[in-house]
């Protein structure tokens, strides 16, 4: 088993953006591919940005034990982390970096323990969460506003993480993110 690193937030706070960038700057890095029973969203692919499943098959999945976590994020709509994803990138030797939910965040860290170091992604308000979820043009106004719903339960959840990021400043945010994982990466 190798490290990982873990990235919550509440959706539209920036962590897929953060990871990105890490992902260019740290070479032992590999991304986490989750699964989703959702529909894929603009130009998303299966295997590269989601594994798309049938809420069946997820199911049946979550029944054979093949998730390391999962959760119903939304009613009908679930994520996980696949087992066999983890074993994939720890077999090349890489550090896992995850870009989950947060209670997916919560529960990896809990399984995970001193191998896992978990950053929060914290929105540098409400308001300026809402500004982005709308810039992105991908959801409707119901989607938003349940999401924002859901936005202020999580931010409570911010203290169960080991660090908390406030991303007002795209670069100083990957720099202290940055600052974060090298910490954790040279740690025995």
């Amino acid at each position: 088993m190798g490290k990982l690193i873990i990235f919550s937030a509440p959706s539209g706070s920036g962590k897929t953006t953060i990871v990105r960038e890490l992902l260019k700057r740290f070479d032992c890095f590999e991304f986490s591919i989750s699964a989703t029973s959702r529909q894929p969203r603009g130009q998303e692919q299966d295997g590269v940005d989601y594994y798309f499943l049938s809420n069946e098959e997820f199911r049946a999945r979550v029944e054979r034990d093949e998730f390391v976590e999962w959760e119903e994020v939304y009613a009908g709509t679930c994520y996980g982390t696949l087992r066999s994803e983890m074993e994939r990138i720890w077999s090349k030797g890489n550090v896992i970096i995850f870009d989950v939910d947060v209670m997916g965040g919560i529960n990896l860290k809990r399984l995970f323990a001193e191998d896992a170091c978990s950053i929060f992604i914290m929105p540098p308000s409400v308001e300026e969460l809402e500004r982005r979820l709308h810039g992105r043009g991908t959801d409707s106004e119901e989607v938003i506003q349940k999401r924002i719903a859901k936005a202020e339960f999580e931010l409570s959840k911010s203290g169960e993480f080991d660090h908390t990021v406030v991303n007002d400043i795209l670069e100083e945010a990957v720099a202290q993110t940055s600052s974060i994982i090298e910490d954790f990466l040279n740690q025995k």
